[in-house]
């Protein structure tokens, strides 16, 4: 019977393996349980890594609480001359179609756990608001949108040097209606 070798050679790590440390990384930050000097330090060490050992020690200490469930694909919201709120911790689809009607919608993603780099809010609303509250480190891109007889109030972004933790697609149409988002402050610390 054959002896195993000495040492196994280190298996290399693809782009992809070193995309889901980046997104692992990014979760952390947005959790607080990094801050901003050691998630560019770990960012730049794991754009470096050339094996999936040097990747796993990045997030070692992370890893408990950075395995998030796995999100829906596509999570649907309906309602027809209501309101529609989410807020707190709630866990964000990779995809999330927004039918309504004459309502009122309220997307709280400030306490929202993120499952992916990007989340694609597809809007099919006639008439109504929706609004979107963002944390430091999120982006909004509303160039996919069709607005039609509609308002876009869309704020600059939060403008601090936190980094880039989810991105915000929206697309779809919306009639009638206003859209607006803006970036939540941090509480100043004391």
């Amino acid at each position: 019977m054959p002896a195993d070798p000495p040492s196994s050679p280190a298996l290399r790590a693809s782009d992809a393996d070193r995309d889901r440390t980046i997104e692992l990384l990014r979760a952390a930050v947005a959790d607080g349980r990094l801050d901003p000097d050691e998630f560019n330090e770990r960012l730049d060490a794991a754009l470096a890594s050339r094996t999936i050992d040097a990747l796993s020690r990045l997030t070692a200490d992370l890893a408990a609480a950075a395995s998030p469930a796995p999100a829906a694909e596509l999570v649907t919201l309906k309602e027809r001359h209501g309101s529609v709120r989410r807020e707190g911790r709630w866990t964000l689809p990779h995809r999330l179609a927004v039918r309504t009607a004459w309502c009122a919608v309220m997307l709280d993603l400030t306490s929202a756990v993120r499952t992916g780099p990007e989340l694609v809010v597809d809007l099919r609303v006639n008439g109504g608001n929706v609004e979107l509250v963002l944390a430091p480190g999120m982006t909004v891109d509303a160039n996919d949108l069709s607005v039609r007889h509609s308002v876009l109030a869309i704020d600059r972004n939060a403008g601090d040097d936190t980094p880039e933790t989810l991105h915000v697609r929206l697309v779809g149409k919306m009639r009638h209606g206003l859209l607006s988002a803006h970036w939540q402050t941090r509480a100043p610390a004391g």
